[in-house]
């Protein structure tokens, strides 16, 4: 699916519902969605440049290559709830890139995450992206990893984010650090993929 600028400017600030299985055990928390993830309706359909899906694969927590740049398709939305992953994101309203969020906008979308959290009852929640959790959370000392506070009851990671825009992670990076929450929530791994 092509989009033209102009067409995808024209939802910015619009949102996409949360995916949530039945069981959702895992919790991805996204800063913001995309313009062309909320065009798609997809969490993280951006295409090209996102590594969410072909890490989430090559960490062995799904058992295909997932593409949701033009949509989910219905086995692979069905293949995430088995699966026990739900998404959801820090800030509702989609952007060009996450940079243009505000404080502010960091702060309200975690307070909103922690009510979300408690519903949702996740046992992990990985928050995709180190400079918002630190932001969102006021804990500008965090690191990448296990967080000493839960959420809503459950436990927090903070996971590199999959944007291509994240140099300092490669997709092996992203891969391990998906496999090792994915473990931490009692999610059983599929055998290494490429």
């Amino acid at each position: 699916m092509r989009f033209s600028r102009s067409a995808l400017d024209s939802f910015r600030g619009q949102g996409l519902p949360d995916l949530l299985g039945d069981h959702t055990r895992l919790l991805f928390v996204g800063i913001n969605p995309g313009l062309r993830a909320v065009a798609v309706q997809a969490h993280f359909g951006g295409g090209g440049s996102n590594r969410f899906y072909p890490a989430l694969y090559r960490a062995g927590i799904v058992d295909r290559r997932i593409d949701a740049s033009a949509g989910f398709r219905p086995e692979d939305l069905a293949h995430l709830h088995e699966r026990g992953l739900g998404i959801t994101s820090l800030v509702a309203g989609a952007s060009a890139r996450a940079d243009e969020l505000t404080a502010d906008q960091l702060i309200t979308g975690a307070e909103a995450l922690s009510e979300r959290v408690e519903r949702i009852a996740p046992t992990v929640v990985a928050v995709l992206g180190i400079t918002a959790y630190r932001t969102a959370f006021a804990r500008p000392q965090a690191r990448v990893g296990r967080q000493p506070d839960p959420l809503g009851g459950a436990a927090v990671w903070v996971v590199p984010n999959p944007s291509g825009l994240n140099k300092h992670a490669s997709l092996a990076d992203l891969a391990n650090a998906y496999a090792e929450v994915a473990i931490a929530s009692g999610i059983a791994l599929f055998t290494a993929s490429a």
